[in-house]
């Protein structure tokens, strides 16, 4: 009986402590390790002698590794039990990062990313499940709150901590500083973590060895065409046409697949659940939030402001601590039964106010001062959305179902980020492409105020020592730079517009949620 089951892996006292330390380290870890590699990308380059598109595959073999393993976190719990999946997941995640600090040349470090991302993604989505499960059914909403706290601070402790690491020592040491942490998560592990029991493990004959073929080439295919599409120029490139081509029959095959098959290697009818389904949707905007919004910021103060990575990392963190001490208060929110809907508008809200102020501060100038209120008001949204969300979309399951739900979320959350990124890196591109077509059509070269700013820079250049021409030349580069930056700065007050429209237009979403008679349980409050 799955009820009876759920139950018996409640722990209490100093074992629950345990076990969620565990869990939210393992989980920090994995995702730390998605954005940390990101300010190392041009040291890496310099001493294995690689191409910025051979060194790219170092984020890209790590991504695909992830999302290929989390829809089949809940099924290898079940095959080789959960204590012990988690344990050799760690193993695998801490090995795999000394082979990368060791990597003699670019492609053992892409082969050594990808088995530490294949450890890594199962740590992601195990460690939600053990939470989950470890905590009553109405403190489940803390128990995700906890969660949370590793999720989204993860991604913003990634680049400072990395260009610390680097700035100090050399770029191997941001692999390494995994070792002694998944040395200590493993023991914990074996020592603390229970495993349920779901039922006989399966015959090798059994296994849906054609479920997982068509879910690799399904999510890897995706994974790298929201990569690699921006710089491969899209649709005009023929290896992305063909990856997509894959993808979608990757797609429906294995759809066809876990419904035909007698042991499927994701259960699809989880999706059963309309709570999960609301929440999946809404792990997937914010996961396109999250991440977009991670990424958009510290490209623009490094690329537009001309920060130092360090300091374009550090810029995040005052937002992510505001999230993790807002975590405790929704957590308790929740258990006083105040219902997700209502906190998950609010965090749309809130976010839609985040990218409007943001839309408005962007200049070629803009300070610290001005980033900070936005960014903490990010932390308030986040904080609304990320355990409301998580709450919600596993609060009606039972038994197995709570990880196979909680691979959903995962999986979701993470393809909303690879959406979200490959679509705003492409709309800046667009973006200031059209800006400046339309800044350099106003730039009349027989106007006076053009030509004073002309002659202005000539003589500059020219009291420097160059000649004429060449100061002529120079004067035209600085306006062109100019109108370069300006139209970059507009693209990006674009992003933030659009963002901002499509948080406002998630708000109706929560009018979906299914709130119903059981009205025992705080945590329960929607069923």
């Amino acid at each position: 009986m799955a009820t009876p089951q759920a139950d018996d892996l409640v722990e209490y006292g100093y074992r629950r402590v345990i076990i969620t330390i565990t869990a939210v380290m393992c989980a920090l870890l994995e995702i730390v390790d998605t954005t940390i590699v990101n300010v190392a990308l041009t040291n890496m380059r310099g001493s294995l002698g690689a191409t910025l598109t051979d060194v790219a595959w170092v984020i890209t073999a790590y991504a695909i590794a992830n999302v290929i393993v989390i829809p089949m976190t809940s099924w290898l719990s079940q095959q080789f039990g959960r204590r012990n999946y988690f344990a050799v997941s760690i193993i695998i995640f801490t090995a795999a990062s000394f082979l990368c600090g060791n990597a003699s040349n670019i492609w053992e470090l892409v082969a050594f990313r990808f088995v530490q991302g294949l450890g890594g993604g199962a740590l992601l989505v195990t460690a939600q499940t053990i939470i989950t499960e470890s905590y009553p059914v109405a403190k489940r909403g803390m128990a995700q709150a906890i969660y949370g706290m590793g999720v989204i601070v993860g991604p913003t402790l990634g680049p400072p901590l990395g260009g610390y690491l680097v700035e100090h020592f050399s770029w191997p040491y941001i692999f390494y500083i995994n070792i002694p942490l998944g040395i200590i998560a493993t023991l914990l592990t074996l020592a603390f973590v229970r495993s349920p029991k779901y039922g006989e493990k399966l015959k090798a004959n059994q296994v849906d060895w054609l479920g997982i073929i068509f879910l690799a080439s399904f999510i890897g295919s995706l994974q790298f065409v929201l990569e690699h599409g921006q710089q491969d120029d899209w649709f005009n490139n023929n290896l992305i046409v063909t990856l997509s081509i894959v993808s979608v029959f990757g797609l429906l095959a294995f759809i066809w697949r876990e419904l035909t098959y007698k042991h499927p290697i994701v259960n699809l009818s989880v999706l059963k659940d309309g709570n999960l389904r609301i929440g999946i949707l809404m792990g997937f905007i914010l996961g396109f939030g999250l991440y977009g919004s991670t990424l958009v910021i510290p490209i623009y103060t490094q690329s537009v402001l001309g920060w130092t990575a360090t300091d374009a990392g550090l810029l995040l963190i005052p937002g992510s601590i505001t999230t993790a001490i807002m975590m405790p208060f929704v957590g308790k929110m929740i258990q006083k039964g105040i219902p997700q809907g209502y906190m998950v508008g609010a965090g749309f809200l809130v976010f839609f106010l985040f990218t409007f102020w943001m839309h408005n501060i962007m200049t070629p100038d803009t300070g610290v001062e001005h980033f900070y209120w936005p960014l903490i008001l990010r932390g308030i949204g986040l904080g609304l959305l990320f355990v409301p969300i998580t709450t919600l979309s596993l609060s009606t399951l039972k038994g197995r179902e709570i990880g196979e739900g909680a691979a959903f979320t995962g999986m979701f959350r993470q393809l909303g980020g690879s959406f979200g990124i490959a679509i705003i890196t492409t709309f800046i591109t667009r973006f200031s492409q059209e800006h400046r077509a339309s800044l350099v059509s106003h730039l009349d070269g027989s106007r006076f105020e053009v030509q004073q700013r002309i002659q202005q820079l000539q003589q500059g250049f020219m009291s420097k020592g160059f000649t004429s021409n060449e100061a002529l030349q120079k004067a035209h580069q600085v306006i062109d730079f100019s109108v370069m930056k300006q139209s970059t700065v507009l693209s990006y007050m674009d992003i933030f517009m659009y963002l901002g429209i499509m948080f406002l237009c998630c708000i109706p979403i929560i009018f979906l949620i299914k709130r119903g008679k059981n009205k025992i349980n705080p945590a329960d409050a929607m069923h």
